[in-house]
């Protein structure tokens, strides 16, 4: 591929959104052996913001109860501020929320909340849920140019973080204001708790680096201090615990940015044992990590393929679904991927342009059922009422 082809690719990639990435991978594995927006400053030299993938401890269940909701979370495209949120009760659209900022990076639900980052907006947004959907308008707070990226919730804190400000914010769920932040070295990503410490990945040294950062840290949310550091390996991305360990899906591109490598780490909890596996620049897969039916599995090949808890190893020969363009294998229009309970969601783009859609398969059945949603679907939760 010339490198004017090339550009004209990386200028197609319109938003710089939490699962961006998985099409960054494709792209760049497709020149080589083989779920972000980027700016090109010269022809001579490529500047890439990129956007990884993520996984918070949600409340994850889908069961065929009338107030439970599923949300999902729409990118939309950087600069236009059309990130959006639909609302699904069953197979039955209820609600959609239009126009909410500049890249809808991730959302949570805490008890009868839904919690919402807004990227290129700098903004954290609340909505109440109810039997009726979500009420709106909402609380907005503000992060100060910030860039949020993913958050996670302890101790009625929200803890999110930051690539601007290089830093872990603390948000107070009582007052809706921000009160601390932790300073890190570096650009910190994915945040999940095991009920105890807090774990965060950083993929980053600085802004448009290759995935230079190499740790993952915990962080004592009683002292909000920093008391351990994980060596992990190049471009730590996405974390889920399982099975006592905390997972680490992995990516990082050479000096050139023309190939694309990819690794996995364990971290056992119990023992701070580290094992780490590199799969090379042959393997297409992105950042997604998570857990469908007590199995780890990662984002591969326009699917989801599991993870050999042993040796690291993906089996793609169990690859399940498979969302590729029609003009190659090795470019799926696969954005992100999430496992709820017994349920895959697999969120497919064409044009990065609204509607997309998102395809949800039960275990049971071998058969996806479709949902439409607005441009670039990156993200997932649910809520279950009281009842």
């Amino acid at each position: 591929m010339s490198q004017e082809t090339l550009l004209k690719r990386i200028n197609l990639i319109t938003t710089f959104g939490r699962k961006g990435m998985n099409h960054l991978n494709n792209l760049f594995s497709k020149i080589t052996t083989t779920k972000i927006s980027l700016k090109l400053f010269s022809i001579s030299f490529i500047a890439l913001f990129i956007s990884f993938g993520c996984e918070n401890e949600k409340n994850k269940s889908i069961e065929d109860n009338e107030t439970d909701y599923l949300f999902v979370a729409s990118e939309g495209n950087f600069g236009q501020g059309n990130g959006s949120i639909s609302v699904f009760n069953n197979d039955q659209k209820i609600q959609e929320v239009l126009d909410i900022g500049d890249v809808v990076q991730s959302i949570l639900v805490h008890e009868n909340h839904l919690f919402v980052i807004v990227n290129g907006s700098n903004e954290i947004k609340r909505y109440s849920i109810s039997e009726s959907g979500l009420t709106l308008p909402g609380i907005t707070v503000s992060t100060q140019n910030s860039s949020p990226r993913e958050m996670s919730i302890f101790n009625k804190n929200l803890y999110f973080t930051n690539w601007n400000s290089k830093d872990i914010k603390i948000l107070n769920l009582t007052t809706y204001a921000i009160t601390e932040q932790i300073s890190v070295d570096g650009l910190p990503e994915d945040i999940i708790s095991d009920g105890t410490f807090l774990y965060a990945s950083v993929p980053h040294i600085e802004l448009y680096d290759q995935g230079n950062g190499s740790n993952v840290i915990k962080i004592d949310p009683n002292i909000n201090e920093i008391v351990e550091i994980y060596e992990v390996g190049k471009g730590p991305q996405q974390l889920v615990i399982h099975d006592n360990s905390l997972w680490v899906s992995r990516t990082y591109y050479s000096d050139n940015w023309y190939q694309t490598y990819f690794g996995m780490t364990q971290i056992n909890l119990l023992t701070n044992n580290i094992t780490s596996k590199e799969y090379g620049e042959g393997i297409v897969c992105g950042g997604n990590v998570m857990v469908y039916n007590d199995q780890l599995y990662r984002t591969s090949l326009g699917g989801i393929a599991p993870i050999d808890h042993n040796d690291l190893s993906i089996n793609l020969a169990s690859r399940i679904g498979e969302y590729s363009s029609k003009d190659s294998y090795y470019n799926p229009n696969l954005y992100s991927s999430d496992a709820i309970d017994n349920q895959i969601l697999l969120g497919v783009t064409n044009d990065y342009q609204s509607p997309d859609t998102v395809y949800i398969q039960n275990k049971e059945s071998d058969s996806f059922t479709l949902f439409e949603v607005g441009a670039a679907p990156g993200d997932y939760a649910i809520w279950k009422s009281a009842n």
